[in-house]
């Protein structure tokens, strides 16, 4: 039923470009629905750096701020230039959404 497929809209990350930190934002058309959220962060080239997974149950039609230091999934800082995300998200009724952007890096 289209009506009812995960629409993702808005999805950015503030500040863009940053230094040390950022956060993740998006916005949906599945209120009142549990929504399990995966972050991912590659290299232009594709080499997956950062994997960020957070929960939520959504009273509304926004998600955020998903916090991220800029680390990759070691811990490291990872080098200044531009990178890709992908927003994966999957509702409690099983649709699947996703978005890819671009982030920029300037430490």
């Amino acid at each position: 039923n289209p009506e009812h497929d995960l629409v993702l809209d808005r999805v950015l990350n503030y500040p863009n470009p940053f230094t040390t930190h950022t956060q993740f934002f998006f916005e949906h058309n599945q209120p009142n629905a549990d929504l399990d959220i995966l972050i991912q962060v590659f290299t232009i080239s594709g080499k997956l750096v950062k994997t960020i997974e957070h929960q939520t149950a959504a009273s509304g039609y926004r998600v955020g701020p998903i916090d991220w230091d800029g680390r990759d999934d070691y811990g490291s800082r990872i080098g200044r230039g531009v990178y890709i995300y992908r927003l994966k998200v999957r509702s409690s009724l099983g649709h699947l959404a996703e978005k890819f952007e671009k982030i920029v890096i300037l430490n």
